[in-house]
């Protein structure tokens, strides 16, 4: 985590040449190790990782026996020391283009807060290194547009951290959804996630070790504040629009991409959005305040709701954060975090879910991950699904901006005839955080 600006066409050509002067193809770069084929590792090749933000998430984050941490990287140089310490790892940067440039490096996962997935996701695709990128995936739509152009061209095994994708209830259910056999789907019910806030916390020493310009990245920077820096604590960035998209990127990352599973819509999404409550202006919060009463501000009377192009609606309402509750023609379906529910319960052994679910478990995130960049198929929960889902928690929190029903157009990926809400889809970046003009 730099002070960079989008690597410069020129400075990844140079890259490329070398790669190419080294006998390596840049869009079939793989794993160090002797090869068990061109382009692809042997199962007994070890994985070099490299993480990028070593902070609250960034340490829950580890992978099997064949991975080995190589390489952290962190703007806070104090507690970087302290996990590199702890992790036993040699190889420590703030500024993770130098990581990028190691051969000992072959993926790295991105921790960091939101306004700082794009760039090193960008840049790691560029560099020839398969990715596991935190949910959400993105901070704006154009944004998440770009990370999987990026792994598309540089044909990178890229995951995104939605781990309900691998949990067995959440797939059995929502493939058991899918196919018909719960029944036809008349109506989904999930969480009325919140809206971020607006930031106007005083200023406050910067503590020593910390590049405070530098984690505000493409942001316009502010003063440090102690309850900024943390990702949820009175409130902590998540909350704040300058950084995350609130709890509805937060939380709805996980939720509404579990709709998003089980109607089939990995490649697209609704056709309609909009919001109760009239246009949301977001409260400014100038002193510390709990994340529920900011929360409340940004949902109370403000349930969000959105549609498919084959009829069904969704609210944003009194649902699960983690999934939602699909009403069918036979009874309510409850896909929740790890967990698989229907009332009346005949229904989960008319569909054979019961069995379903013990022969897939086991199943693991980060081991699918690894297989896939062995086997260069596409993970369970690949860049576009990431992408996708974050893209319909964006455009939930535009229909509470604009305020009006928006018609969204999900191949082209903008509004209808609506240039203020379109006006959301991204925002500006500042010299030298901005990403490329094209990839």
């Amino acid at each position: 985590m730099p002070t960079p600006q989008a690597l410069p066409r020129r400075a990844f050509l140079k890259h490329a040449s070398a790669l190419a002067a080294g006998g390596v193809a840049v869009a079939q770069f793989v794993p160090a190790g002797a090869l068990a084929a061109p382009g692809r590792p042997g199962a007994n090749d070890r994985i070099g990782i490299g993480h990028i933000g070593v902070g609250r998430r960034g340490l829950q984050i580890h992978g099997p026996k064949e991975v080995d941490t190589v390489a952290l990287c962190d703007l806070n140089k104090n507690r970087l020391a302290d996990v590199a310490e702890k992790w036993k790892v040699e190889a420590t940067y703030a500024d993770y283009r130098k990581m990028l440039d190691s051969k000992d490096v072959d993926a790295v996962v991105i921790a960091t807060p939101d306004h700082w997935h794009a760039l090193p996701f960008v840049h790691a695709c560029q560099a020839g290194k398969d990715v596991y990128c935190e949910k959400p995936l993105s901070l704006t739509v154009r944004e998440g547009r770009m990370m999987l152009a990026a792994a598309r061209k540089y044909k990178r095994v890229c995951q995104t951290g939605s781990q309900q994708r691998s949990y067995a209830p959440n797939s059995v259910g929502c493939e058991l959804l899918r196919s018909g056999k719960f029944g036809k789907v008349k109506k989904i019910i999930g969480m009325n996630f919140p809206s971020p806030w607006i930031c106007g916390l005083p200023a406050q020493p910067t503590p020593a070790g910390l590049d405070w310009d530098a984690w505000c990245g493409q942001t316009e920077p502010r003063p440090y504040h102690a309850d900024i820096y943390p990702c949820r604590a009175n409130p902590g960035w998540l909350s704040f629009r300058r950084y995350s998209g609130g709890e509805m990127t937060g939380w709805g990352a996980h939720g509404l991409d579990t709709i998003q599973w089980a109607m089939g819509m990995d490649k697209s999404g609704p056709v309609e959005v909009w919001a109760e409550g009239g246009k949301l202006d977001p409260p400014t919060y100038t002193a510390p305040a709990s994340l529920d009463a900011g929360n409340e501000a940004c949902s109370k009377n403000r349930r969000v709701f959105y549609r498919y192009a084959n009829g069904v609606d969704v609210v944003l309402d009194n649902g699960s954060g983690s999934g939602g509750t699909f009403v069918t023609d036979k009874g309510k379906v409850m896909v929740h975090r790890n967990s698989l529910k229907t009332d009346p319960l005949d229904l989960l052994e008319e569909a054979g879910a019961k069995e379903m679910i013990k022969e897939r478990s086991g199943l693991h995130h980060w081991r699918n991950w690894i297989d896939c960049m062995k086997s260069r198929q596409t993970p369970v929960a690949d860049v576009e699904i990431g992408h996708r889902s974050a893209t319909v928690c964006h455009i939930c929190n535009i229909a509470r901006w604009t305020g009006r029903k928006l018609q969204w157009d999900p191949a082209k990926e903008v509004f209808v005839g609506d240039d203020e809400a379109n006006s959301y889809l991204q925002r500006d970046m500042r010299k030298p955080y901005r990403l490329p003009e094209t990839i």
